[in-house]
């Protein structure tokens, strides 16, 4: 029921692109990429999930055009 809920603007990904990195260390900053590039391909697959359900309703309430002098 809160998916009808404005997002915060603060989202995850844009306070990560904040943090200071020095402390970390090239181990941590490799597991951090990692961490991250599994987290792209999961938002790519749920962009390809919700591109392909929108594209569907698009399909199912397009209006459909009539043949001229056709019944109607």
């Amino acid at each position: 029921m809160d998916d009808d809920l404005p997002r915060a603007r603060g989202d995850a990904a844009s306070l990560l692109g904040k943090e200071l990195l020095d402390s970390y260390s090239q181990a941590e900053l490799l597991d951090r990429i990692a961490t991250l590039d599994a987290e792209i391909v999961r938002v790519k697959a749920q962009h390809a999930k919700a591109a392909d359900h929108r594209k569907l309703a698009d399909m199912l309430f397009k209006p459909q055009n009539l043949a001229p002098g056709g019944d109607g």
